[in-house]
């Protein structure tokens, strides 16, 4: 029987592999099965925690509202997270909880096969280019060994703390449509 992200989340719910199980719900990614776009952030926060869901909360209203400056939806797209738990306090994630939840984002990715994975700061950046910097690298597309386009993009919730962040967010987000634009634009030319 295939894999599906069905029975991942079911398996993620009784998975003892990470420490943080033991003080935080397990939240999987949710979003499009099929979605050519994958944004990927670094850990659930309280409320994720609480609903069980990525992006649900002061940072999750403000990734819809920056999908929306791209006409995209949340439904169109994937969304998930490299920690499947919620650190405590909403510290950030050590490296040996990423290291011990990067398999669960390894089969997200695999089930989903997006085109374009959009780490959100640099704890998911890390995971496809462990020297680069979210500074350096945000807003300039990045291609894997596959062929998948990576377009790093600073967190969210960078931006709720640092209101400096906000614009770069936004032109961000504003590249990032033009470039799946400019990608949808070329796939219609090949196929004609």
């Amino acid at each position: 029987m295939p894999l599906t992200l069905d029975a991942l989340q079911e398996k993620l719910k009784t998975w003892k592999g990470c420490p943080l199980h033991e003080t935080a719900n397990a939240v999987l990614g949710e979003g499009n099965p099929h979605a050519e776009v994958m944004f990927i952030g670094e850990a659930p926060g309280e409320q994720e925690d609480r609903l069980r869901r990525p992006f649900v909360g002061p940072a999750g209203k403000f990734l819809e509202e920056l999908l929306g400056s791209i006409d995209l939806k949340r439904e169109e797209v994937y969304i998930s997270n490299v920690v499947k738990y919620r650190p405590p306090a909403n510290r950030e994630p050590t490296p040996e909880e990423k290291e011990q939840c990067m398999p669960w984002l390894k089969l997200e990715i695999a089930l989903i096969r997006p085109k374009v994975i959009v780490p959100l700061g640099r704890h998911a950046l890390g995971h496809f280019f462990s020297t680069m910097s979210i500074t350096a690298a945000h807003g300039k597309p990045q291609k894997l060994t596959d062929g998948t386009t990576v377009f790093p993009i600073y967190h969210p919730a960078a931006a709720l703390h640092n209101g400096n962040l906000r614009q770069s967010l936004f032109d961000d987000f504003k590249a990032l449509g033009e470039f799946l634009r400019n990608k949808a634009d070329s796939r219609k030319v090949a196929e004609r």
